[in-house]
C-alpha cells in the first residue's frame, strides 16, 4: 500500500514492548496506575476502599471455591494483544505448572474476569466489554458496586457478548464448573 492511498495523519499505537520500555525508561513511574488499552495509556482511577474489600472479598471467595484448581490473580496484567494489557481486578486463569513466570496469561489461559466498578461503571460495561469480548474472553463479570449487582457476560461473539445478565442475590456459577460463589456476600 502507498502513503498516497493511506489515511494521515493517524495515532500511533503504543506497543506493549514500547510501554514497557517506557516504564523502564521512567517515562511512567512505578506509583502510575496505567494500562495499555489498544496502543492507548489510559489512567485508572484511584482504589477506593469499598472497592479494595470487594476485590479481597472476591479474591478469597473465589481461592476457597477452585483450590488448586485454577488460579485467582488480582489486578495483574492479562497480555490480550500486541496492543491491550489491561489489569483487570480480578482474573480466574487456567493453573499451570509454576504458574505465570515466564509471562502473563494470554486469552487462551482466561477463564474469568472480573473488574469491580463504581467510578468507572460506563467504562467497564462499554470499552472494556468490548475489548475482552473482541480477544475471546469466554466470561466478564462488573461487580456494580453502585446498584449491589453483579453484570455477568459470557459467549463473545465479535465485539460483544452474546449472552449478558444482572444478579442481585443468589450464587454466580463459576466457569468450567468451579464452583459457585454468593452474591450477597459481595455487598
Amino acid at each position: 500500500m502507498s502513503a498516497q492511498t493511506e489515511t494521515w495523519p493517524r495515532p500511533h499505537r503504543l506497543t506493549v514492548d514500547d510501554y514497557y520500555r517506557m516504564a523502564e525508561a521512567g517515562v511512567l513511574s512505578p506509583d502510575d496506575r496505567t494500562e495499555l488499552i489498544e496502543g492507548e495509556i489510559v489512567d485508572m482511577a484511584p482504589i477506593g476502599s469499598v472497592h479494595a474489600e470487594v476485590v479481597t472479598l472476591l479474591t478469597q471467595r473465589l481461592i476457597g471455591a477452585v483450590g488448586s484448581l485454577a488460579a485467582v490473580r488480582t489486578q495483574s496484567p492479562v497480555r490480550l494483544s500486541v496492543h491491550s494489557e489491561p489489569q483487570p481486578d480480578v482474573a480466574l486463569v487456567k493453573a499451570m505448572p509454576g504458574g505465570y513466570r515466564r509471562a502473563h496469561p494470554s486469552p487462551g489461559d482466561v477463564l474469568l474476569l472480573i473488574e469491580v466498578s463504581d467510578t468507572t461503571l460506563c467504562y467497564d460495561l462499554g470499552e472494556k466489554a468490548q475489548l475482552y469480548a473482541t480477544h475471546g474472553i469466554p466470561e466478564y463479570w462488573v461487580v456494580d458496586l453502585v446498584a449491589n449487582r453483579v453484570r455477568r457476560h459470557r459467549h463473545p461473539s465479535g465485539t460483544q457478548y452474546a449472552e449478558q445478565a444482572e444478579i442481585v442475590d443468589g450464587a454466580l456459577d463459576l466457569p468450567d464448573g468451579l464452583g459457585a460463589i454468593a452474591v450477597n456476600d459481595l455487598f
